[in-house]
């Protein structure tokens, strides 16, 4: 396959996309541009570039650093611009929501909401002076993941924004219709930490036919010291944050468009869908 012919070339294959993963997204992919009459250099394969993607996403370097068996860093973050724009991420993020809830993987009857600030030197769209670093510029993913961190919901906004503001965002984020609660679970859990416990909040989630589990400050200290051992449940939110945190990309934010920069995180989502419906083992 095309991930071991690269590895071959002295590309470490870790940092490169599964077989099973490139299957799934090349159905999306739009076809190459061809000049009239042919003429020209032949296009590109368009899964040589999203490996290229892939493995910037991963490894964190720069564009201009890309290995030249992958390609130009010009050409790659071109195909990236042109891919985001047709909403190929967003789209195999969907992909993997629909595959891991017919596969029986999601566990919808608990969903968690948290956010992650992250630096964002360059500025840009979606970017704002950080609180907790200086007033420096920062960025802030807001996710919403279900019983078993898998992300089902996501927006970017500047650090000074406040969490409790993305709770509607977030959950109109979800790229596909969750159907209703069955017999089994009556109706969805809703858990988010003590920065969410504000009445249009809970008003909202009741609204959205959740079940409120958000603790205000005193009752969760209350359980800490009480319950050896307590965890609130939304930990698999905060573990999923550190999940995509193994993507250095995004470790810092070097995108200034949002929109390119959303669609790192669509593509974080989902290989992590992916990889949790057992398609594969990257």
């Amino acid at each position: 396959m095309l991930s071991a012919t690269l590895s071959k070339g002295g590309i470490n294959t870790e940092f490169l996309p599964p077989d099973d993963l490139i299957f799934a997204v090349e159905p999306l992919l739009p076809e190459p541009k061809r000049k009239a009459g042919g003429r020209g250099r032949p296009p590109i394969n368009p899964l040589l570039m999203f490996c290229a993607i892939f493995y910037v996403l991963r490894t964190g370097i720069q564009w201009k650093a890309l290995p030249r068996c992958l390609g130009t860093g010009s050409t790659a973050h071109r195909y990236f611009q042109r891919w985001v724009q047709a909403g190929v991420f967003h789209e195999l993020w969907k992909l993997g929501l629909m595959q891991a809830y017919f596969s029986d993987v999601l566990d919808l009857s608990f969903q968690s909401l948290d956010g992650a600030m992250t630096k964002a030197p360059l500025g840009g769209g979606a970017t704002g002076p950080n609180p907790t670093d200086r007033a420096k510029d920062g960025t802030k993913r807001h996710l919403l993941t279900d019983g078993g961190g898998l992300p089902l919901g996501l927006t970017a906004t500047g650090a000074n924004v406040h969490d409790m503001r993305q709770v509607e965002a977030v959950l109109d984020s979800i790229p596909f219709l969750i159907p209703p609660p069955d017999d089994d679970d009556p109706v969805y859990g809703f858990c988010a930490d003590k920065g969410y416990d504000y009445r249009s909040v809970r008003q909202l989630i009741r609204d959205r036919g959740y079940e409120d589990h958000i603790l205000s400050r005193g009752q969760e200290q209350q359980k800490l010291n009480r319950i050896p051992g307590y965890r609130a449940r939304r930990w698999v939110c905060e573990r999923t944050h550190s999940w995509m945190n193994r993507f250095r990309r995004i470790l810092v934010r070097w995108e200034k468009k949002v929109e390119n920069y959303l669609g790192l995180l669509h593509l974080i989502c989902a290989c992590i869908l992916w990889k949790a419906t057992g398609l594969f083992l990257g």
